[in-house]
């Protein structure tokens, strides 16, 4: 079990025109960076039990709140959030820190800002290591309309889209209990219920399954986002269609070793088709659902240092 006051102090760094809350280990290890991106809704927190061991490894790791999370900036512009502006703050780091080339880990969002931005930036990636959420190949439509057409209205992609504000407003009335409730692992098979699924959970009075972290650790999220609010986060959604366009005439392919972890029993599907957009990708499945990292820290910690020895002798 972790202990939040074992985690590195943040420091603040200007990048972007921004200014992010970075916590940064290893700095004996300098010129090996390792950069550490969060999901949703997350934190750098969830990297506690990776950071340690990557250090070991030898690794420098820098793990930011990125723009809309903890006490990172949070522009009010909602185009503030898209994929060329997620990538230019990690870009920025790497600035900061005079590094030509990173790995970089991503998780949930993280992961899909670390495919754009290796897509964006192919010289500044040396590997990719993304959590839970494949290369998503870019369809014919729009992310919104398309989703909107498969699932509906209350797909919570396409509610926060449509409906702006609606839901950020019930994540922030009940922030403790929509924490509590996410952050779980063995769930019962249930029913969907109708209506918002994000909302559903910040209402649940009784969470299912087991939780994932101690109070302590949850506590950390939660007052994270009681401070902060979840607008500026789930604006990262809202430049989904933003993206698609952003994205409509950089190379698809990415050519950088990569490593695809998943969990057998995440919600988020597993790519049929990775080495098509990824050819050199490594695919390895846990026994764990959604929160892989946080989930099975010991396996996870194995699989990534694993890969990157193999990495550094191949």
């Amino acid at each position: 079990m972790s202990n939040p006051t074992d985690f590195p102090k943040p420091i603040f760094i200007s990048v972007n025109g921004v200014e992010l809350e970075v916590f940064e280990a290893g700095q004996e290890n300098i010129g090996k960076p390792i950069v550490l991106c969060h999901g949703w809704p997350e934190h750098a927190f969830s990297w506690r039990h990776q950071i340690p061991a990557l250090v070991t490894a030898g690794y420098h790791v820098i793990a930011p709140n990125q723009r809309g999370y903890g006490n990172s900036s949070r522009p009010i512009e909602v185009t503030s959030y898209d994929v060329e502006h997620l990538s230019g703050d990690l870009i920025g780091l790497l600035d900061h820190y005079g590094y030509k080339e990173a790995t970089f880990v991503g998780h949930d969002w993280g992961a899909m800002v670390v495919w754009g931005l290796t897509l964006l930036y192919p010289s500044r990636v040396n590997r990719v290591i993304n959590l839970s959420v494949p290369y998503q190949k870019r369809w014919e439509k729009p992310w919104i309309e398309l989703m909107e057409q498969f699932f509906g209205d209350d797909f919570y992609f396409v509610h926060f889209n449509r409906q702006p504000g609606v839901a950020d407003a019930v994540l922030n009335d009940n922030t403790f209990q929509f924490l509590r409730n996410m952050y779980r692992k063995n769930q019962p098979p249930v029913e969907p219920e109708p209506g918002m699924m994000m909302i559903n959970l910040a209402k649940a009075k009784a969470p299912l399954g087991e939780p994932i972290m101690s109070d302590s650790d949850l506590a950390v999220f939660v007052s994270a986002f009681e401070a902060s609010g979840f607008t500026s986060s789930i604006n990262w959604y809202r430049n989904l269609d933003r993206n698609w366009h952003l994205l409509a005439n950089v190379h698809p392919i990415i050519q950088q070793p990569a490593l695809m972890i998943y969990g057998d029993r995440d919600t988020v599907a597993k790519s049929e088709n990775l080495k098509e957009f990824v050819p050199n990708a490594e695919e390895v499945s846990l026994d764990c659902g959604h929160w892989i990292q946080q989930e099975k820290p010991e396996e996870t910690n194995q699989t990534i240092l694993k890969w990157l020895e193999h990495q550094a002798t191949s």
